[in-house]
């Protein structure tokens, strides 16, 4: 993450102290909080990690950010991401939409603090603890400023992602668009009533999938449509297909599986329901992509 400071190491348990430990034998974080869910699935495996400013609420202490080291994309990219459905929130019955243009990603929700751009560590890894778990028994919950509970930890951790990759295009254009866009809400006033909440929001209308869809249209993809997660991924998919094929830009479908905690239960693909895309998911297993 630009600006922090970054260490590597092998996620080490020693008694009941976690750390990173490199390969002359330093010891990282041994007095920081990490979160069990990294162990999980990492432990004695190198990562980098990064302390963030929060803390957990639970010892006090900072809270580390662990994430598996990925190479640096060697040209400009876009990946679409439909998440899977979250089956305890009403919410995400249909499953959530976001973007990531050159390793920001964009997100856009019904709740102002979750219209925002973040890197691709916080998206996928960031650690269920202090303000970024769920309340205790599940669950978003702000009533208390001083100990808020956003229930907005890494995305990979809640739920499968679904990846549609595109390099050899032009992101520029698209960049700006969503830029303006977060701008744009983050300079809609509130609604007295509904603390929080995006004023304008619209399920139908201005929607985490509606928004990018918009977007992506004024981007040069004008034949993207529908307004709900996996609708729009479907078509999103095909339309990137056929401009594979005519050799604008180079197209990989793929599937970031949900990594199981505690704190999530498994997610759920949405059905699709538009004769259209369930042509098109069909007539695309043919070459192999699964959507």
């Amino acid at each position: 993450m630009p600006g922090k400071k970054t260490h590597r190491g092998i996620l080490t348990k020693e008694d009941s102290r976690v750390f990173l430990k490199d390969r002359s034998g330093r010891r990282f974080f041994i007095d920081d909080a990490i979160w069990n869910g990294y162990l999980k699935h990492w432990e004695s495996r190198e990562l980098c990690g990064e302390l963030l400013p929060e803390t957990d609420y639970s010892t006090g202490k900072r809270i580390v950010l662990l994430r598996p080291e990925q190479p640096a994309a060697s040209e400009p990219f876009i990946e679409l991401y439909y998440n899977e459905r979250l089956p305890r929130y009403f919410y995400s019955y249909l499953g959530h939409t976001a973007i990531n243009v050159n390793g920001e990603i964009f997100n856009f929700s019904h709740l102002l603090n979750e219209c925002e751009v973040m890197n691709e560590a916080l998206y996928f890894f960031r650690p269920a603890l202090g303000k970024f778990a769920p309340e205790p028994g599940g669950g978003y919950n702000i009533m208390d400023p001083e100990h808020p509970y956003l229930d907005k930890f890494g995305r990979q951790f809640m739920r499968t992602i679904h990846v549609a990759r595109i390099t050899g295009y032009d992101t520029d254009m698209l960049s700006k668009a969503l830029h303006a866009k977060l701008e744009k809400i983050h300079n809609t006033p509130e609604d007295p009533g509904r603390p929080g909440v995006y004023r304008d929001f619209g399920m139908f209308t201005n929607s985490c999938t509606t928004i990018i869809r918009d977007v992506l249209r004024v981007s040069g993809f004008s034949g993207i449509s529908g307004i709900f997660p996996r609708e729009m991924f479907t078509s999103s998919v095909w339309n990137f297909m056929q401009m594979h094929k005519r050799g604008r830009l180079k197209l990989s479908v793929f599937t970031r599986p949900q990594l199981y905690v505690d704190e999530a239960s498994a997610s759920a693909m949405t059905p699709l329901v538009n004769p259209l895309n369930i042509m098109r998911r069909l007539r695309l297993r043919k070459p192999g992509i699964i959507i």
